[in-house]
This record gives C-alpha cells, sequence and structure tokens, in this order.
C-alpha cells in the first residue's frame, strides 16, 4: 500500500489563493457527455480548483480529499458535499457516479487500489478523467528563464518522485479504461510579480527545499526578477499545456 504523504496542508490557504484555475472548457466539454444530473466525484479536490467548476455544471458533486485543512479551504456549494476521505476509499455507492475526476493528483495514489475503487463507483459507460500540468512558461524572456532555473536547478533535487509522472504528462501511467479522444486544452493566467511568488510558495519542491536547509529560496529569486520585472505590479501572461486522459468504463 502506498503511504499518503500529506505535501500540501500546510499551506492549504496559500493553495487556494495561488493556484491557476483549469480552462472554462475543459468542464464545459464534460457537461457536453455527462448529464446535468449525474453524480460527479471529485477525487482529490484539494482547495477545489476544479469542484466548483464541476458544480456550476452538475446538480450534484462530491469532492474528497485526505486532507481536511484543504477541503476546509474550499468553497462552500450548496449542491457540494465535501468529505474527509482518501482516493483509494470514497465511500461512495457501487456504480453511482457517472463522471470522476481527478485534477493535478493521480500521480500521490496507490493506482492499483484506486483504479479499483473507481470501477466499483463509477457506474457502466461512466467517464474518468485525469489531468495534470507542468511548468508554465512565462511571458518576457528573461522572466522566464530565471523560473525555468529555478524549477529544475534551485528547488528541482528536492521535487518528489512521482514529479516525473507529472513531467511525462501522466502517458507513463496505467490507464485501464476504453481511452477516449479529447481537445486540446491549456491553462492561462495573468499574474504580478507577488502572484507568481505566492505560486512558488505552493510548490511542494520549495517547501522540501525550505525544511532541508533552513533557507528560503524564494528571497534570491525575487530579487532577481525585480532585476528584470521593472514593474512587479504589471501581470504578465503565463502558460501551462494541460494533459488530459479520458474514458469510459465499459460494462
Amino acid at each position: 500500500m502506498k503511504p499518503f504523504h500529506d505535501h500540501f496542508s500546510e499551506v492549504a490557504g496559500q493553495y487556494a489563493d495561488y493556484r491557476p484555475h483549469y480552462p472554462a472548457a475543459l468542464f464545459d466539454f464534460f457537461a457536453t457527455l455527462v448529464p446535468r444530473d449525474a453524480l460527479v466525484w471529485d477525487c482529490a479536490a484539494g482547495s477545489g480548483q476544479a469542484t466548483i467548476d464541476l458544480a456550476d455544471r452538475f446538480d450534484r458533486v462530491v469532492a474528497t480529499d485526505a486532507s481536511g485543512e484543504q477541503l476546509a479551504s474550499a468553497p462552500p456549494r450548496p449542491n457540494v458535499e465535501y468529505r474527509v476521505a482518501p482516493a483509494e476509499h470514497s465511500g461512495l455507492n457501487n456504480a453511482s457516479i457517472g463522471l470522476l475526476t481527478v485534477a493535478q493528483a493521480l500521480h500521490w495514489f496507490d493506482l492499483d487500489r484506486f483504479y479499483a475503487e473507481g470501477r466499483r463507483v463509477l457506474a457502466d459507460n461512466g467517464l474518468i478523467a485525469i489531468w495534470t500540468y507542468g511548468m508554465s512558461t512565462v511571458e518576457g524572456d528573461e522572466v522566464n528563464d530565471l523560473l525555468q532555473d529555478y524549477y529544475a536547478n534551485i528547488v528541482g533535487r528536492y521535487w518528489p518522485p512521482e514529479r516525473k509522472l507529472v513531467e511525462a504528462g501522466y502517458r507513463t501511467i496505467a490507464f485501464p479504461f476504453e481511452e477516449l479522444t479529447t481537445p486540446a486544452f491549456r491553462m492561462e493566467a495573468r499574474w504580478t510579480l507577488a502572484q507568481v511568488l505566492g505560486y512558488l510558495g505552493t510548490w511542494s519542491a520549495t517547501n522540501r527545499y525550505i525544511k532541508a536547509t533552513g533557507r528560503n529560496p524564494l528571497g534570491p529569486l525575487e530579487a532577481a526578477l525585480k532585476e528584470v520585472w521593472p514593474a512587479p505590479d504589471q501581470p504578465r501572461l503565463l502558460v501551462w499545456p494541460l494533459f488530459l486522459r479520458f474514458g469510459r468504463k465499459r460494462a
């Protein structure tokens, strides 16, 4: 059994404030294939980054996460039930789910046990969507170069080993469902320097670096970024490619 490593409870509030939003087109795509009255399970929902978009398009959403601190930061909605539960043991009824979603979290799971749970709770012909995103590119070559160096070289050794699965766009992960073709999606945000630094502060690698060394790597990075971002309150465009795997449980 793969143990649960909680990389995010300590930064749950920051996670809610500084994570990028998934594109509306992604959830609109789901809504074209799944009836509005289908029960949706948003697994490893964190602070609700995907949950709220799902709740805008479906009547009932159950959002689970192993971290109660993360769920406490999620916005309340009358049609969302938040539950503290691991991905591998949801407590949901057999064949009750029309759509199962996992946003930026599959790499933390015990995959065999999670997939068994997914097959148990999905209705026949129910759909499963898992997605992830890697490192963004940032407007401005000098700014982007500094951030790419921070990702790969400053905190690179502090990424958990599961990060390799994200960098591969989940293509190296088993996916025991009938896989379906999907449109291409990407995420975009226009952020100030403070927002970018807030986002980097939610990274597991940043926090592992701090615990290992007793130093915060964001201080030197902020100083370097200010040299090439002369108006830090002026937002810059960030773009993340989104990697989606989408499938159906056949009867």
